[in-house]
């Protein structure tokens, strides 16, 4: 056959056309553009392609392989995260042992959000869930939807508007969901997996929280909560019953097998190994899971002669209208605020002044008294608190979160750190998400300082900052440990610097004893504080029994030996919790947490 070396090339053709007879008498032509380009390569680089090329085929393809069953895949894809050995166990037991329907019970701060997204994203990669619903509390919204996005590459939305309920993977508030229009919108749907945090809000099948998750049409569920049975068996049952309907039978059936009272399991051991297949339960004791230290320091301030007076002069004012009232304590709460305050600074009680003034009758003999505390409160020109805090901020050279619990003193502080030339930005609980979120945002970058009210100290995660300054303190331990609870969980790389403040001479110098000294909040969990706490008077909280002992006692000796009596009463319960043999509520634990230990390898 001949070859024709002058025929013009016609290189848009294709080798087949190219070789094809144009005419009977015209020679064939083959388009040899394939060879050229071969040898060009060989000439390159062997006959071989690009070694860099080939690495990345040989790499894709190895990502498809699916070594066992059982290996998480989604780990692959996750380089923003690297999660813990609890959680990575937690994840596979949910998915292989549980069939997704499970309670995460791990306590608090040790990321049942990581496994909640580490078992959306398995059950995404694995193609066995394409659309899914998160209900959580509406200050949550926003920091779930950061770190699906962020940590696990999922693209969540925060539900806004009707049709954003139509997206794959939606995080929305539970009030809003249940609410009309919505409601008949998620009724209507399929959900192939359904997340609640804060589930324990679910313990009551009568509320209409827990009819309508009910009703929600899921394949898979997780609900996740750090106290799943708060006051009785009973919220146990309806948690289970709403995750896999007839596993512990019906409610009598359920009574006379395991319930002696509501508070006393009996026939643990059967009720434990039901238990073990829907609840997982990690505990901050067990193994491999390691935290940070909490260094406390109290730092003790003397008030200003100005302060100390106002101080004074409120806690006449206060007495004085206890000793009217015959001692009745219902009338007296909203009062206290007012010694509270004052340790706080000048504007939080100028405010609260001002307020009652004007509900106050114009005939009152009391309207003169609250203006007299209005004008002692004109002649203070410093806030010692603040001085020492701005000191302290200077010294730190760093991040730190403020914890204040009045809005008024958020208000003053800002102000004082932007004279200051410190930039300091506000969180507190009247802000919207979109806000709320914002505020996150300076402060992860350009602030040093996020001052918070205490809306601040439930939801949001600031394992990034390592310094806390209680500028002022709760009476309530829980309120306390949930701020330290921000800064002080998995993630936190630092060990945690946490500043006291505390003013000699009032009725927060006594608090900060009781909580450091007499019942060593410092040491405590929330579970162990709960149980500490719920032993005391039920009559009466401990918020409420610090002010009866404040407005009863005639001196500031007396108030020392009754706020020490407390705490003595505090830490012989404590030893009770810890000696005695499980019973009622700490029975209940005792079961959740030998739960856990199954669990773990």
């Amino acid at each position: 056959m001949a070859y024709s070396t002058n025929h013009p090339k016609q290189t848009d053709a294709s080798p087949v056309q190219a070789g094809r007879k144009l005419h009977p008498d015209a020679p064939l032509y083959f388009d040899r553009t394939w060879f050229d380009q071969l040898q060009e390569k060989i000439d390159r680089n062997g006959p071989w392609d690009d070694w860099t090329m080939y690495q990345l085929a040989v790499e894709a393809e190895q990502t498809k392989l699916i070594e066992s069953f059982d290996d998480l895949q989604c780990l692959r894809s996750l380089p923003a995260l690297e999660p813990m050995p609890h959680q990575i166990s937690t994840a596979r037991k949910v998915l292989h042992e549980m069939s997704g329907r499970a309670i995460l019970a791990d306590e608090v701060g040790l990321g049942k959000t990581i496994e909640a997204g580490l078992i959306l994203k398995e059950y995404l990669v694995r193609g066995l869930v394409r659309r899914a619903l998160i209900l959580v509390p509406a200050s949550l919204v926003l920091q779930w939807v950061r770190e699906l996005n962020q940590k696990f590459g999922i693209a969540a939305i925060a539900q806004k508007k009707e049709h954003t309920w139509q997206y794959d993977v939606v995080v929305a508030s539970i009030d809003t969901a249940k609410r009309d229009p919505h409601r008949d919108t998620l009724l209507s749907q399929d959900y192939d997996l359904l997340i609640i945090d804060e589930a324990h809000k679910l313990k009551n099948k009568k509320t209409s929280n827990y009819q309508f998750v009910n009703l929600l049409r899921k394949k898979y569920c997780l609900l996740l909560t750090a106290t799943p049975v708060q006051n009785n068996l009973d919220e146990l049952y309806n948690l289970i019953t709403l995750l896999k309907p007839g596993q512990l039978g019906g409610q009598s059936e359920f009574a006379s097998n395991f319930v002696v009272d509501k508070r006393i399991p009996k026939n643990e051991g059967q009720l434990q190994e039901t238990l073990s297949t829907v609840m997982i339960r990690n505990r901050r004791g067990d193994g491999g899971i390691s935290f940070t230290k909490r260094i406390v320091k109290n730092i003790p301030l003397s008030l200003s002669n100005e302060e100390q007076a106002l101080y004074d002069a409120v806690t006449r004012f206060v007495k004085e209208r206890f000793d009217e009232s015959g001692g009745d304590m219902t009338s007296m709460l909203s009062l206290v605020t007012l010694q509270r305050e004052v340790c706080s600074s000048r504007d939080a009680v100028f405010l609260t002044l001002v307020n009652m003034f004007k509900k106050t009758p114009e005939d009152s003999p009391l309207r003169p008294k609250i203006w007299g505390l209005v004008e002692v409160i004109r002649g203070i020109q410093a806030n010692t608190k603040a001085e020492k805090t701005m000191e302290l901020v200077r010294s730190m050279d760093d991040k730190v979160i403020i914890f204040t619990e009045y809005r008024a003193t958020q208000e003053y502080l800002l102000q004082y750190f932007r004279a200051q030339n410190i930039i300091a930005v506000p969180y507190r609980g009247g802000m919207n998400r979109g806000k709320k979120d914002w505020m996150m945002d300076l402060f992860r970058g350009r602030a040093q300082v996020l001052i918070a009210t205490e809306a601040g100290g439930e939801g949001i995660n600031l394992q990034f900052c390592h310094n806390m300054i209680n500028f002022d303190l709760p009476w309530n331990p829980m309120r306390v440990e949930q701020r330290i609870g921000r800064v002080h969980r998995l993630g936190q790389a630092s060990d945690v610097q946490i500043f006291n403040l505390c003013t000699l001479g009032t009725i927060e110098e006594h608090i900060v004893s009781l909580l450091h000294e007499k019942i060593n909040l410092f040491e405590l969990v929330i579970g162990e504080l709960d149980h500490i706490l719920e032993r005391l008077d039920k009559k009466e909280t401990l918020e409420q029994k610090l002010a009866r002992v404040m407005l009863e006692s005639g001196s500031s000796a007396e108030l020392r030996k009754q706020i020490d009596d407390l705490g003595n009463s505090l830490n012989r319960i404590r030893s009770e919790v810890e000696s005695e043999a499980p019973g009622g509520l700490e029975a209940i634990d005792a079961m959740l947490d030998a739960v856990g230990r199954e669990a773990r390898p």
